[in-house]
């Protein structure tokens, strides 16, 4: 229950990057959050846009896993969505920012490794 309390908490926080990369992105809290300049935030919204996207298909994963009928293979479903958080996060962290590490793939390790301990 715990591995997927938290499996749920990190379907929530990709809703949360989905919202803010597709509608706040030039919002005063997107700009805020993403350390962006209007101008800066006007150029790249549609390639924020589209990672929110993939942040949406994240999160439709997560909620497949949570909610698939089969335990056993909810469970793979779970691992695969989680270890591709975990590699954005790496990649995010690695490309553009350490607090990618902290923010996405850090819950999405937490979450791995009690789903791996269930």
């Amino acid at each position: 229950m715990i591995a997927n309390v938290l499996v749920a908490l990190v379907a929530a926080l990709h809703i949360l990057f989905l919202v803010l990369e597709m509608v706040l992105w030039e919002k005063p809290i997107g700009l805020k959050i993403f350390r962006n300049s209007p101008e800066k935030a006007a150029i790249t919204k549609v390639m924020a846009a589209n990672q929110g996207l993939y942040n949406g298909f994240l999160v439709a994963g997560l909620v497949w896993g949570l909610f698939h009928g089969n335990p056993a293979f909810a469970f793979q479903i779970k691992v695969f969505f989680l270890l591709c958080v975990i590699v954005a996060g790496a990649y995010g962290a690695a490309t553009v920012s350490v607090r990618i590490l902290i923010v996405q793939a850090l819950p999405a390790a937490l979450a791995l490794v009690a789903l791996l301990l269930a």
